[in-house]
């Protein structure tokens, strides 16, 4: 199996798994619940920009997935805090 061929499948399955949680983040019963499926493609997002990072031989994917990362976790914290209730 070629490298592109890997990396072909892993993009196939990445975007069917943010399908699903893009599924799970309308249908969700609670806040959440919606907020664990957002996280979630947050999360693959990051893979995603690392993947691209890797195929491309680009380094700046990485860079931005860094980035990114660090803003979804503090979005999340911000969201779960509001969701919470707390100050």
């Amino acid at each position: 199996m070629s490298m592109e061929t890997t990396l072909l499948a892993l993009s196939g399955g990445m975007v069917l798994l943010m399908l699903i949680a893009v599924v799970r983040v309308i249908l969700g019963r609670t806040a959440p619940d919606r907020m664990v499926a957002a996280d979630t493609i947050n999360t693959l997002v990051v893979a995603a920009l690392v993947l691209l990072g890797v195929s491309f031989k680009e380094i700046i994917y990485i860079d931005v997935a860094i980035v990114y990362a660090m803003l979804a976790f503090v979005t999340t914290i911000f969201v779960s805090k509001s969701l919470e209730g707390g100050k």
